[in-house]
């Protein structure tokens, strides 16, 4: 059900704070990217049609397969495992993913106040998915674990484009998923200028 996937996506956001292993975290954005793919069918944005089928294909191929594959191999060619000194240490991550995911249902709780028919659920776990994948840009040191957190932000910014603005056209989902396409690979080589230095 929906409130099964965002409860999933949000789990997978408070996980990814406290992993140190690189390979892990690609499997969480992975599986991340995987029950994204089910927001169209799942969602009010005209479940069923040619735009639901075809924005859960591209989502699939490229957040479920193609930016893992990218990721994976930036990570084999820079040679590391693990980050192993972030700024925020992992303790103090959890704690404050802890704090981030309150603040997300005090503020899904706030907006719910407008009376817009918000899905109070989906509007937390996006925001949650956003505000972890900016503390994971920020409060880690390897440009790998920085692009898995600016993917975790953007899957929080599709999430809440699919289930708070159902009716948003499909080219601005397509134009940001090519952004971040884009920013993967010119991350990917800038991590692969990295190992090699």
């Amino acid at each position: 059900s929906l409130d099964a996937l965002f409860i999933l996506l949000m789990l997978t956001s408070l996980v990814l704070l406290g992993v140190s292993r690189l390979r892990t975290s690609i499997r969480l954005v992975a599986l991340q990217g995987a029950a994204l793919s089910l927001l169209p069918f799942l969602t009010r944005s005209a479940p069923g049609t040619i735009r639901a089928v075809s924005l859960a294909v591209l989502t699939m191929g490229l957040k479920g397969v193609v930016f893992p594959l990218l990721l994976n191999r930036a990570l084999r060619l820079a040679k590391v495992r693990r980050e192993m000194e972030p700024l925020a240490g992992y303790s103090l991550s959890i704690a404050s993913g802890m704090a981030l995911l309150v603040l997300s249902f005090w503020m899904a709780g706030r907006l719910q106040n407008i009376g817009l028919g918000l899905l109070p659920l989906g509007l937390a776990a996006s925001l949650f998915m956003m505000l972890s994948g900016l503390f994971l840009a920020i409060g880690r040191r390897k440009a790998l674990t920085q692009v898995l957190g600016f993917l975790v932000l953007e899957n929080g910014i599709y999430a809440f484009g699919l289930s708070v603005v159902g009716h948003i056209h499909w080219l601005v989902e397509l134009g940001v998923l090519l952004d971040v396409f884009a920013a993967v690979f010119i991350m990917g080589i800038a991590i692969d200028r990295i190992g090699r230095e």
